[in-house]
């Protein structure tokens, strides 16, 4: 990937987990769906005209002319409800942008594919469509999504014609006043938006108006011009210079061009902040009975300090408070959250103990993988300490470690097995030391660091900084 690229995903990240990160949609977030652009929409519009759509440049008027035509826009209204309530598959990128700890959402677009992506992943959605809906807050929200220019539920009240854009600031008002607020607060990326957008001189006018130098950076992509996509040299020139000019103007917005070879590097970017996040939350797995040669209050201050400086370090640990470790987990990240005069817990710790007092085995275990399968869903890298149980009396090493190891890889987690703790987790350090290749990026120190983490004989605190340096090092290489 390319540095500029590399470079807005850090920043972008930063901006993330400083809770000021935002997303802005255009049409072509849904174009990719399946979904009409808007000389799609309009196409049938300007046959009635006598126009030829591809000749059209400002559909906008188009839009009204229509309307003035038709003294209505019952056609424009029936066309959008047409092609905007299809059964669409949701895109990688809508996929993506559901994890993404992002709460607030724009878009010009009146499909509900954005709501719809947040909602499959779990989230509480609050859609704000009209005015009245800025007045009214859904509880304990997870994202807001302002739909500036209407939804596909309210037809007759969706932004399209020239009437339409004189009259925004006096009917919706409290969008362009909430739009402002969060243009100044918060880090937008724009997706989907070629700038060649027909509401893009009303979205640009009304950034500029709102804020005008007192705003901080913004990005958008832009896919580079190739001479390969014309017929001609003459109008490769003229596109190139175009977009060139383009880039320039919207630095005057202190929005800056993301620009990608083709439109799959947008999904790439994505999915590398994606990945990025993920790897900030590490998942502990771990079930002791029996603690070995570790010992019961070694075990658990190692737990506790492991824990600790996770916590220090600003990883977020999700745990299924294991039998035997799973207190020490809490008390190590508690610990630092209270020293620190840290407030909000949930930025360190996510607790999923399991369903407990489920009579029938095979429910139990169906629902428990089902359980593991969603605790390891926000995780990026996996610890796995022990793994054994008692069964009749005996000690076997943990089935159920094995089976988050192998949801684990299977979800695209880096694994890391603690194997000096020995059980399971030796067994599956066994595993991946025989094939690092499967496993790691090829990096010598992270491979030495894993290979470190199997020593029996290993001080507590060589074993807690090569863990700490192994998950550092998976961090970097991506």
């Amino acid at each position: 990937m390319k540095k500029h690229l590399t470079l807005f995903v850090d920043k972008y990240i930063k901006a993330i987990n400083n809770e000021n990160a935002s997303i802005f949609a255009g049409a072509g977030l849904s174009v990719s769906t399946g979904l009409v652009n808007w000389k799609g929409l309009l196409a049938e519009i300007a046959d009635e005209l006598n126009l030829n759509i591809d000749k059209e440049n400002d559909l906008i008027a188009l839009a009204q002319y229509y309307e003035n035509e038709k003294g209505g826009r019952g056609s424009i209204n029936s066309q959008l409800i047409d092609e905007f309530t299809k059964e669409v598959e949701l895109s990688e990128n809508h996929k993506i942008l559901s994890f993404l700890p992002i709460h607030t959402f724009w878009t010009t677009n009146y499909d509900n594919l954005i709501e719809k992506s947040l909602e499959n992943y779990g989230k509480t959605v609050d859609v704000k469509i009209c005015s009245a809906n800025l007045a009214v807050n859904k509880p304990r929200r997870d994202a807001v999504v302002y739909k500036m220019h209407g939804d596909i539920s309210l037809p007759h009240e969706a932004i399209l014609t020239k009437d339409d854009y004189e009259s925004y600031n006096e009917k919706r008002q409290l969008f362009t006043t909430a739009l402002q607020g969060d243009l100044v607060s918060k880090t937008f990326l724009f997706i989907g938006f070629s700038f060649e957008d027909p509401n893009l001189d009303y979205i640009l006018s009304r950034i500029r108006i709102l804020l005008g130098t007192n705003t901080r950076d913004h990005y958008c992509f832009f896919k580079t011009i190739n001479k390969d996509d014309f017929d001609s040299e003459e109008e490769f020139n003229y596109s190139k210079i175009k977009q060139e000019l383009k880039i320039k103007d919207l630095k005057r917005y202190r929005i800056q061009a993301l620009l990608v070879d083709k439109y799959s590097d947008i999904t790439e970017v994505l999915k590398l902040i994606q990945v990025k996040l993920k790897r900030q939350n590490i998942f502990i797995s771990g079930a002791v009975h029996d603690y070995g040669k570790y010992g019961k209050d070694r075990t658990e201050k190692l737990i506790f300090n492991i824990s600790r400086k996770l916590a220090e370090k600003k990883y977020k640990i999700i745990s299924g408070f294991g039998l035997g470790i799973g207190s020490s987990v809490i008390n190590g990240v508690l610990s630092f959250v209270y020293t620190s005069k840290r407030r909000h817990l949930d930025d360190y710790l996510v607790l999923r103990p399991f369903p407990q007092n489920i009579s029938d085995s095979t429910q139990r275990e169906k629902l428990w993988k089902k359980y593991r399968e969603d605790m390891l869903t926000d995780a990026g890298i996996a610890l796995f300490f022990f793994g054994n149980k008692i069964v009749d009396g005996n000690i076997i090493d943990s089935d159920g470690l094995l089976q988050e190891f192998d949801i684990a890889i299977n979800q695209n987690v880096k694994v890391i097995p603690i194997g000096c703790t020995g059980f399971m987790s030796k067994i599956l350090w066994d595993k991946v030391i025989k094939s690092t290749n499967e496993y790691y990026p090829n990096n010598p120190d992270l491979i030495e660091a894993i290979t470190l983490l199997g020593d029996s004989d290993i001080k507590d605190t060589d074993l807690i900084n090569n863990i700490i340096k192994a998950i550092n090092l998976l961090q970097k290489n991506i």
